[in-house]
């Protein structure tokens, strides 16, 4: 094994690892922006409930590698452009949390509602002020879940050609080298565990009133 190949290629698996951060957290955050009105209809209308999380949770049984060839032609994209990952990814994200956001809300205390409500408190003020931020370690909990997952799915995008660290699988497996496929997992590893870090942090610093370690 010629681990030199890391250090004589650095440069592009700093390139790689960008363009895998950017196609892994742009759809997150896009998703998790769709997720929550579709989470709070979820919660506020009942009896949707299964319609509406039954429905957007059926996108994530759609295998991703049928999804990346599909999506250019109802998109009307090219086959390389990463904006067809970007999209499949917000499909998965999507179906993945609006569960999330609507068991989320849930679990705030009835009571602490109606005393908002109680002091003047509009629906999307105790929505915003109240609500949400006492489910941000249930959001969390299952953001943490996502984009593991996407950056995961992520690599799946190399075997159409688009470029990110699942390149490196591709590579390594039509060239017969074992370091590039090596240097993939690990750096994906290394990224699932440091932004799942970070998401710990942000939950702790969105939830100063929660005990220590409860993420």
């Amino acid at each position: 094994m010629r681990f030199d190949w890391i250090a004589n290629n650095l440069d592009y698996l700093v390139e790689l690892t960008g363009m895998h951060l950017w196609l892994t957290l742009l759809p997150t955050v896009i998703g998790l922006l769709i997720s929550i009105p579709l989470g709070y209809l979820a919660f506020t209308l009942r009896r949707f409930y299964p319609l509406i999380v039954g429905g957007t949770s059926l996108f994530y049984t759609i295998p991703s590698l049928a999804l990346f060839i599909l999506l250019p032609k109802i998109l009307g994209t090219k086959v390389l452009d990463p904006l067809n990952v970007v999209v499949a990814l917000v499909f998965y994200t999507v179906a993945l949390l609006v569960r999330v956001v609507a068991d989320g809300l849930a679990s705030v205390p009835p009571e602490v509602v109606d005393a908002a409500r109680g002091v003047g408190f509009t629906r999307m003020q105790i929505l915003f002020k109240i609500q949400l931020p006492i489910a941000v370690p249930t959001i969390l909990s299952g953001l943490r879940v996502v984009v593991v997952s996407n950056i995961s799915i992520v690599t799946m995008a190399a075997v159409i050609g688009i470029t990110q660290l699942g390149t490196l699988f591709t590579m390594g497996f039509t060239r017969r080298l074992f370091v590039p496929i090596l240097a993939g997992l690990v750096i994906c590893l290394l990224l699932a565990l440091a932004l799942d870090r970070l998401l710990v942090l942000l939950g702790k610093v969105l939830t100063p009133w929660s005990r220590k370690g409860a993420l």
